[in-house]
C-alpha cells in the first residue's frame, strides 16, 4: 500500500490502519496532510472486528479486504504509529 498511500492522503484520506513500518514517502505524506497511521497487531482481526460499529466501502470493492472503507469504531485497540507531525514509533522519532 505504500505505493498508493501518498496519493490517497493527498486526495482526502485522513487515516490508515496497518501493522508495520511505513516508507519515508508515506511518512512525509502523513505529515503534509495532517493525517495519522494507526498500528494494529497482525492476526487479531476477530478482536478488532468487535470494535467496528459501522463499515462502508468507499472505493475498490473488488479488492475485498484491501478495499478503501470508512469505519466507525468504539474502543478500538490500536496505537498511533505515525502522527500528523511525522513522528514514527518504528524509527524512534
Amino acid at each position: 500500500m505504500d505505493k498508493y498511500t501518498p496519493y490517497m492522503l493527498d486526495n482526502g484520506l485522513s487515516a490508515q490502519i496497518g501493522k508495520g513500518k511505513r516508507s519515508e514517502d508515506c511518512i512525509q505524506a502523513f505529515k503534509r496532510n495532517g493525517c495519522v497511521y494507526f498500528a494494529a497487531i497482525g492476526g487479531a482481526g476477530a478482536i478488532y472486528s468487535k470494535s467496528i460499529t459501522n463499515a462502508e466501502v468507499l472505493y475498490f470493492e473488488d479488492l475485498g479486504t484491501e478495499a478503501v472503507r470508512r469505519i466507525t469504531v468504539k474502543d478500538f485497540p490500536v496505537v498511533v504509529a505515525v502522527d500528523a507531525l511525522g513522528n514514527d514509533i518504528y524509527n524512534g522519532k
